[in-house]
């Protein structure tokens, strides 16, 4: 880490411990008419403020913050979920230098335009400005910000030490809380969104899964380097712009549900999602087509976690407490002092409120965030993907309230877990084996509650075996097997 940058960073934690040691004596000294939530915003907004100054990590980290209420109050989690990547506006001039090491000396040549006066972004990363190539393609130019590589970097070395200071510390804690292990998923995303390489091969995996999708768009990559990304301009604004005379209703819930599902196939059936899909990275076009940008960061989860990760939402949106529970224990890690009984109970007491609520009743990221709440406080732990999915499935959810508000997540989750299960049933290739599963699912559902996740588990992992060794001449795949299983899920934990 340079000295400039050790001396920022020192200046704002510095500033920020100053206005923590004299919080208390503040507050005494405070009239009795000022209400306690005052002096708690003022405190949330203080953090917020330091995050943002210090810069794209500590945002990332900030906004990772947001979804861990074992790990800061809920006033400041409130703030920190609003945390966002501004910077301010530099020069065209100071990126030309960058442009003509990545492009060469002659990149001009490669545009017929390019509107340098105002970028249309700006964060701590890069600048964006919008150009148009020699063919006529109006396209966006991503350019990284000079030094900014080197900051992130030299961030990174002074918090891994940090995290290996808590973890001598502070052991009991690290059993529930790995925070080494929640840092390295920001860091490994962190390194990809530094090379825009990557973010280009982001985009052409996530454009390759809107082919089922009449209503979701990806940018197409034209030109990339590792501090360059030339890509087609979205023709569009951001969702949380959208006004209500723009769409019809019938158009806005279209979108809304081909969002959900093309969000959830990307946690359940990829394996890879965009983790940060906010209302300002999904340009809204008058076509009624929404498209998703900024491809930088993007989450992964190894198919173990994808399996229980999938129990534990069918069992949510199925109003299944003690299934998801047990899902949830299964992806986590125990010790001697979890309390595993305590930890059912408030899953059986909580998922009712979750399941036949609408947007506009209910914010399901936040569920999804209790639900990681108690996990911690009864001693589990918790993969640290499953924050990033957790940030990612309440910024969908925030999407999707300015695009349609109406929308029952619950039931559009329903649908879309259900066609992720038929494809992974078409992916082992025996109705005979289908049949038996779903006999043996029928036996089980009628033996103890959470039993049918269990079934989905197994079939997420693929882990079925096929007794009857019949070799197959007909390979089509009948959904009769695997959609009698998911009739008799859903039959046994229709919500009452």
């Amino acid at each position: 880490m340079s000295e400039r940058r050790t001396r920022q960073t020192a200046q704002v934690l510095a500033r920020l411990g100053a206005q923590e040691v004299s919080r208390p004596v503040r507050r005494r000294l405070r009239s009795r008419e000022t209400p306690k939530e005052t002096f708690e915003q003022q405190r949330a907004k203080t953090i917020r403020g330091a995050l943002e100054e210090l810069g794209p990590l500590y945002v990332k980290i900030g906004q990772l913050l947001s979804t861990r209420p074992d790990f800061v109050p809920d006033y400041v989690r409130e703030e920190l979920a609003h945390l966002t990547d501004r910077a301010t506006v530099r020069p065209f001039e100071m990126f030309v230098p960058m442009l003509e090491a990545e492009l060469g000396p002659g990149w001009r040549e490669s545009f017929s335009s390019f509107e340098t006066d105002r970028p249309l972004g700006s964060a701590s990363l890069a600048q964006v400005y919008r150009a148009t190539r020699l063919d006529g393609t109006p396209c966006v130019v991503k350019i990284q910000r000079p030094g900014s590589q080197g900051t992130v970097l030299g961030d990174m070395d002074v918090l891994r030490r940090a995290t290996r200071l808590i973890k001598r510390v502070a052991p009991r804690f690290n059993e529930v809380v790995d925070t080494g292990a929640m840092l390295d998923v920001v860091f490994r995303a962190m390194t990809d969104e530094l090379d825009f390489t990557r973010e280009a091969a982001n985009m052409k995996e996530a454009r390759k899964a809107t082919k089922d999708f009449r209503t979701i768009k990806v940018p197409k990559p034209l030109l990339a380097t590792p501090r360059v990304l030339v890509q087609t301009f979205a023709d569009g604004h951001a969702a949380n712009r959208l006004k209500e005379t723009e769409l019809s209703r019938k158009q806005r819930k279209k979108m809304a549900k081909e969002f959900v599902a093309y969000m959830f196939k990307g946690y359940f059936a990829r394996q890879t999602f965009h983790a940060d899909p906010h209302p300002g990275n999904v340009l809204i076009g008058p076509d009624g087509s929404a498209h998703l940008i900024d491809w930088g960061m993007v989450g992964r989860v190894d198919r173990s976690t994808r399996s229980a990760m999938l129990g534990a939402m069918t069992a949510m949106a199925y109003n299944d407490g003690p299934a998801l529970a047990q899902s949830w224990i299964r992806m986590g890690t125990t010790n001697p002092r979890s309390d595993v009984g305590g930890f059912t109970a408030d899953i059986t007491r909580f998922v009712p409120h979750v399941a036949n609520a609408s947007l506009a009743e209910l914010n399901f990221g936040v569920a999804l965030t209790s639900v990681l709440g108690f996990s911690t406080k009864r001693g589990i732990q918790t993969p640290p993907a499953i924050s990033i999915l957790g940030k990612s499935v309440a910024n969908m959810e925030g999407t999707i309230r300015h695009i349609h508000p109406a929308l029952k997540l619950a039931d559009s989750m329903r649908e879309v877990l259900q066609e992720i299960l038929l494809d992974m049933a078409r992916e082992l290739g025996s109705p005979e084996q289908l049949a038996q599963y779903a006999l043996h699912a029928l036996h089980t559902l009628t033996q103890a509650p959470g039993q049918a996740t269990r079934v989905l588990n197994d079939l997420a992992e693929r882990q079925l075996t096929l007794h009857n060794h019949t070799r197959l001449h007909d390979n089509r795949i009948s959904n009769g097997g695997l959609g009698l299983l998911l009739l008799a899920v859903q039959h046994r934990h229709r919500p009452s």
